[in-house]
This record gives structure tokens, sequence and C-alpha cells, in this order.
């Protein structure tokens, strides 16, 4: 009977946060079904605050599709991010593993100089940017789109903090195994390194995918647009269709959910510098 008590006082005592985190849950899902219900209204309906879902998704779509190339604007998207992420994943990971395993003085210099380089705002660097990509012809471009973003202190700097986890024992057993150290990167650094690896993939995917100002100016051409950018031009206008607005938006986000549902796990690890 004492342990039946004890229980029902802890469990009448946990009630308060059960409460609590109810409604912070309905707090951070409402906005996201608020969006898939607004994808199936009609604008009027949107614009009047109506919750529940409609029967207007077909008409929304079509609408949304007509004289738009929405799947292209997709693939688009999908392989401006996934090259940026793959690349970045690789310099950022690499200057991270020499600044930390390799370091020195000069090169401990060379990083606070990096550090500094995170206080200049992307938009003080747009103008010298544009006119190196445009010289080399990379306007409307994969590569005009992701070179400026290849290598980032936050990627660098994340990669290094997280290095100091590395076993410093394994590459000098690897040493003594007769691995160069170009292979000790590759064969055990980034195997053990996968946390790290998960958590830099969805930042970097999710920075490529949402990126609206940079595309903006180097992408003059429409066949080459994102899909910020086809969100924009939905707002666009004298009227806006908040239906279709709605359902554009929801096209846009599905992609970065489905990358960090699937790497959630690694990426709580990787901030945590976790090496397996």
């Amino acid at each position: 009977m004492t342990e039946k008590k004890n229980r029902s006082m802890i469990q009448r005592r946990l009630i308060p946060t059960y409460v609590f985190l109810i409604i912070v849950s309905f707090i951070s899902v409402f906005p996201f079904y608020w969006m898939i219900s607004a994808a199936t209204n009609t604008s009027f309906d949107v614009a009047q605050g109506r919750l529940l879902p409609g029967t207007y998704l077909a008409t929304n779509f079509a609408n949304l599709t007509a004289g738009r190339d929405l799947w292209g604007t997709m693939w688009n998207s999908f392989i401006y991010a996934f090259v940026q992420t793959i690349l970045a994943l690789l310099i950022c990971s690499l200057a991270g593993f020499g600044f930390e395993l390799y370091h020195d003085k000069k090169k401990d210099i060379v990083f606070t100089i990096l550090l500094l380089a995170m206080m200049i705002p992307g938009v003080a660097t747009m103008i010298p940017l544009f006119r190196m990509v445009s010289k080399m012809g990379l306007l409307n471009s994969v590569w005009g789109f992701i070179l400026p973003a290849i290598s980032t202190p936050f990627l660098i700097m994340m990669f290094r903090n997280n290095s100091r986890n590395f076993p410093v024992d394994v590459m000098e057993a690897a040493r003594i195994d007769g691995l160069r150290e170009i292979q000790i990167f590759f064969r055990m650094y980034m195997p053990m390194m996968k946390s790290t690896y998960a958590a830099a993939a969805v930042v970097t995917f999710m920075n490529a995918w949402n990126s609206y100002l940079w595309p903006k100016v180097i992408m003059t051409d429409t066949n080459a647009q994102t899909m910020p950018m086809l969100i924009a031009n939905l707002a666009s206008g004298y009227t806006t269709d908040y239906g279709v607005l709605m359902l554009g938006v929801l096209f846009c986000s599905v992609p970065t959910m489905v990358i960090f549902f699937i790497l959630q796990k690694q990426f709580a690890e990787g901030l945590t510098g976790a090496v397996k």
C-alpha cells in the first residue's frame, strides 16, 4: 500500500509537467498543422482563419503547377543543396581535422582569423562575391551557388571542437601500421565521426535548401531558380492566393523535415561531440 501511495503521489506531482509539455508540443506542432490545413482551403478561407482541412487541395495544386515548373525547381534546390552539403562536409572536416590534430601557434592564428570572419555579415560580401562569380562565368549554375558556402567558419569550428574527442592513440597505431595521413582521415577519422558528419549535414542541407538572397542575386534564369525563389514569387503581385502559397511552402518544407527526422538521433549526438 505504501508503494502504491508513493507512486500515486509521484504521478500527481508530474501532472503539471505533463500538462506543460502537452501545451508546448501543441504550440510547436500547430503551425505545421495550420500550413497543411491552409493548403487544402481557398485563399478566402485561409484569410478568414479557417483551421479545418478543406477540399481544395487538387485545385491549389493545379494552380501551383500552372505556368510553373514545380518539380524542376525542387530538383534544382535538391541538387544545389546536395552538392553543397557533400563538398562542405569534406572540406570543413579536413580543415577541422588538421586544425585540431596537427595544430600549432600559426594554425591557431589562422583559426582565430576564421572565427573573426564569422562576425562579417554575408550581405557585406555579396557584391564582391557576385563580381567574382560573374567574371568566372558561373551565373545560373550550381557552382556559382555552392562555391561561397563550401567552407564556412562555423562548420570548421564544429569539426575542430568535436575532433578533440578523437583518440590520438588510434592515429599513432595507424602510423605504425603504415597508413598515411590522408588514409587515416578517410579510413579512421570519418567512420568515427559519423555523428558530427550527420549534424553538420543537417545544418548545411537546411541552410542551402532555404537560401534565398544569394540565389536571387546570381540566378537570373527562371530555369535555375530554387524553391525559396518560387515561394517569394507566389507571395508577390497585387493579389496572393494563400492556399496556393501554403501548398508551395509545404512542398518546400517537406525535404528538410525528412532529412532532419532521418538524422535526428545522430544530429543530437553530433552537437554533443559524440565519437564512435
